[in-house]
């Protein structure tokens, strides 16, 4: 119970700012919390085996087959390997495109919302910094303005606030940015995913026994290292870089 109140005795001499501030934390912590859930279920599928389901299928000439593996799985690479099989016996511009089209639409739902958890951070940062100068301009007023009997009482309210509500905002805005960091990470390990099935499904369908097509399939989002040919398309070593 010391530490309630303490913490309420805290919260209470920080002045009006705190209350903006523990507000903004209610919003970060509902968005984190939504975006966690929504993230850790597209991550938590197996890309892996749905990747070389659909490649064994594509391998044996099979495009049918690996479509309805893709529709059996919700995974944003799933998405994408769908997009790409619809272009199959395409050339290599128009397998690309697919590819594009199907990331963007798979990964936008990912990505949703994670920049707003920078701007409650900023903000969170800046009412402490209001807060601290609210502090400051009480503390210094006093001075002159209070009875010398009351001057350290002021002042000490004063600079109570102001270190009260910077420390409140730091506090809010450094857990914020640890999480948007987090979540930014396990968006960017999904689309490494998305690009290294766009990759390795493009050059399998261009080098099927039926297929047809040529030129060069780019990563999306900056794996490098794939050029495609009709005769020497190799996959990158090491997956997506």
């Amino acid at each position: 119970m010391n530490t309630v109140y303490m913490f309420l005795a805290f919260f209470k001499e920080g002045g009006i700012v705190m209350y903006f501030m523990l507000a903004i934390a209610v919003v970060v912590l509902a968005v984190a919390a939504e975006r966690f859930i929504v993230i850790s279920r597209a991550g938590g599928l197996n890309s892996r085996k749905l990747m070389e389901d659909v490649l064994g299928r594509v391998r044996q000439g099979d495009v049918a087959a690996a479509r309805n593996v893709s529709r059996m799985s919700s995974a944003p690479a799933a998405r994408v390997a769908e997009g790409i099989l619809l272009a199959a016996g395409e050339d290599a511009a128009a397998l690309q495109a697919a590819a594009d089209d199907a990331a963007i639409l798979a990964l936008a739902p990912l990505s949703r919302r994670l920049s707003q958890l920078n701007v409650l951070a900023n903000v969170a940062t800046l009412l402490g910094l209001l807060g601290t100068i609210s502090g400051l301009i009480t503390a210094f007023s006093a001075v002159g303005a209070a009875d010398p009997s009351q001057r350290s009482a002021f002042m000490a309210a004063g600079i109570s606030t102001a270190l009260n509500a910077t420390a409140f905002g730091l506090m809010i805005a450094i857990p914020t940015l640890v999480i948007q960091g987090f979540l930014v990470g396990k968006v960017e390990r999904i689309a490494e995913q998305v690009d290294e099935m766009s990759i390795r499904l493009g050059q399998a369908l261009l080098h099927m026994p039926a297929g047809r097509g040529a030129g060069h399939l780019t990563p999306m989002h900056g794996a490098k290292g794939a050029t495609l040919t009709p005769a020497t398309a190799t996959a990158p070593r090491g997956g997506v870089q």
